[in-house]
């Protein structure tokens, strides 16, 4: 019987073929008490494991393609958190206070860590937890002797279904035979997701228990559109999407056409599209897709994994790296956002009755000076290697941004003491994430170089949504009137003082919402890279002026029902269903 499930779209595609089910029963860990005479040859046990890990993610490097700098860099990223001090020195200490076998000292600990991450309601560090168990997971195989099954020479064409796929076992896969890849958990924003995407493979992540429901050689069919996995499909089902596949790819083709035209109106606006990155090795799809910089780059990643802060030479580095990578294109750098849902080190012993509206973002940096000097200075020197943007994360009013930038003069200055080179002409803005700073963005605007509207946390604490509370997320509504009207009033306050105001929210990267952003009047969009080409092609299509009529009229609607109504019948007959 025809069964459809519904999951997460993670990379977009129709493939039509029969299941290769991995899903292996993890072995148990075994736990048992040591002698104090024991701890140094438990010790050492854990250090030859990692570096029969760090062996093994040489090898995998090895076999990539040398122009894969993506790839490279992510096992790069890998090797580095096998050796990371703080984690190893956590397990060697457990090990000697806690007396237990280092198998279990290490699963026990990243257990922790892992369940802190998933705890947040950030989808980026969320989904890092997954490195984590990559990296520690490899490790034990090797502390337990255990082989796993190779998903690198396959003798038939398959759709891969597994529980979860690491980041490595994803690089290791026979991509001539895997068809497509669909999972229990997972989101977007994993690296499981991002490579099925650079590999062109369609996905759909979060179907909860897929692996439950099928077996080797079931026919099935993955819809990475909609993320929908049909299974058993009866010939009808075969037949409709055999034609949806031949019109996603007649899409996608006319949208590589379009990759090295300007985002420019019918009637001659030019909008300049950027990408969000999450991480260094994120800037080739960015080349890829041709967008003409980086609108966000999340600094967080760097202080992740740290039981102490990302030090000044590692930040360094990382900021350089994607600088040099975008040459003359401009990268916008996000400086540190935690708090509230958010964790490092340094805060995650905080406990806040209402963490969302505490100690986070700017307020958390203002407060940790050194930490954020440190950042600060890092910047500053990466400045010279591109043209670099810094930008603030939720600014409430004039005084914070102040104290920000007296910081950063106070950090120049130790630099020019130093005879450290920097750019003295750095632009820096901030971003309009609270109503506070919406409605105060005429005062702001006097002494930002650009405004940045962060829809994400903009829409939740305009509407006083938890977006992670299923009781009222279908009250997260990214055309409420209320939002619509604050983002009309920040571009007519950054026009007024003479600066540009970009959108760097997901709200960028949805095709329903493109024309009322035009209409809105922004200077640039930022979004994930893989929607930006579809983000052009309705720019390309429609003009500012009837833009700005759609616009006039939603500014008369009274809820958010009724312009997200108007706006779907709009877009049905502007471009018909591809626009919605």
């Amino acid at each position: 019987m025809v069964k459809t499930i519904k999951g997460i779209p993670a990379s977009p595609g129709i493939a039509i073929g029969k299941v290769l089910l991995y899903n292996e029963s993890p072995t148990a860990i075994p736990r048992f008490h040591l002698s104090r005479e024991d701890v140094a040859s438990e010790v050492e046990r854990l250090k030859r494991a990692v570096e029969r890990a760090a062996g093994d993610i040489q090898l995998i490097k090895e076999s990539l393609d040398k122009d894969a700098k993506d790839q490279h860099a992510l096992l790069e990223a890998h090797t580095l958190m096998l050796y990371d001090p703080c984690f190893n020195e956590l397990a060697h200490e457990r090990i000697g206070k806690e007396l237990k076998n280092v198998e279990w000292v290490l699963q026990e600990t990243v257990n922790s860590l892992v369940e802190q991450l998933e705890a947040t309601q950030d989808s980026y560090l969320r989904e890092r937890s997954s490195d984590i168990l990559d990296s520690s997971r490899r490790i034990i195989d090797h502390l337990l002797n255990r082989k796993r099954i190779s998903l690198g020479k396959l003798d038939q064409e398959v759709i891969l279904v597994a529980h979860n796929l690491l980041a490595t076992e994803m690089l290791q896969l026979d991509r001539r035979k895997i068809q497509a890849v669909i999972m229990d958990v997972g989101g977007k924003t994993s690296h499981t997701a991002i490579l099925a995407r650079s590999f062109g493979l369609p996905a759909v992540v979060g179907l909860k228990d897929v692996t439950g429901q099928v077996a080797t050689g079931d026919p099935v069919v993955v819809d990475g559109i909609e993320g929908l996995v049909t299974l058993d499909p009866d010939g009808e089902t075969l037949e409709n999407y055999r034609n949806k596949r031949a019109l996603f790819e007649k899409k996608e083709s006319q949208l590589y056409n379009i990759t090295d035209l300007p985002a420019e109106t019918t009637d001659g606006k030019l909008i300049r599209l950027k990408a969000n990155i999450e991480f260094p090795a994120e800037t080739d799809q960015v080349l890829n897709i041709n967008a003409e910089g980086v609108g966000l780059f999340r600094s967080e990643f760097l202080f992740m994994d740290q039981r102490e802060s990302a030090d000044e030479e590692s930040q360094y580095r990382s900021y350089r790296q994607v600088l040099e990578a975008m040459g003359d294109r401009p990268v916008t750098i996000r400086t540190l956002d935690v708090g509230g849902d958010k964790l490092i080190s340094e805060i995650e012993s905080q406990h806040e009755a209402n963490p969302l509206l505490g100690w986070r973002a700017i307020r958390f940096c203002l407060e940790k000076t050194n930490l954020f000097r440190t950042q600060l200075r890092a910047l500053l020197r990466a400045s010279r290697h591109g043209r670099l943007q810094i930008m603030f994360p939720m600014i409430s009013g004039i005084e914070e941004f102040e104290e920000a930038l007296s910081l950063v003069e106070e950090v120049k200055a130790e630099l020019k003491g130093e005879e450290i080179p920097f750019d003295a002409n750095i632009p820096i803005g901030l971003m309009i994430e609270v109503p506070s700073a919406a409605m105060t963005s005429d005062i702001l605007a006097e002494r930002a170089d650009f405004l940045s509207i962060g829809t994400n946390d903009l829409i939740q604490y305009s509407i006083a949504i938890d977006r992670g509370n299923e009781k009222v997320a279908h009250m997260y509504q990214p055309l409420h009137p209320g939002l619509i009207r604050m983002i009309h009033l920040v571009v007519q306050n950054a026009h007024r003082h003479g600066i540009p105001v970009s959108l760097c929210g997901e709200m960028g990267g949805e095709p329903l919402y493109t024309p009322i952003l035009l209409g809105l009047g922004l200077d640039e969009i930022s979004m994930s890279a893989y929607s930006l080409p579809e983000i052009k092609k309705i720019i390309r299509s429609v003009s500012i002026a009837e833009s700005e009529e759609l616009l006039g009229s939603i500014l008369e609607m009274r809820s958010y029902k009724e312009i997200n109504d108007y706006t779907r019948l709009w877009m049905e007959k502007r471009f018909g269903n591809s626009g919605q």
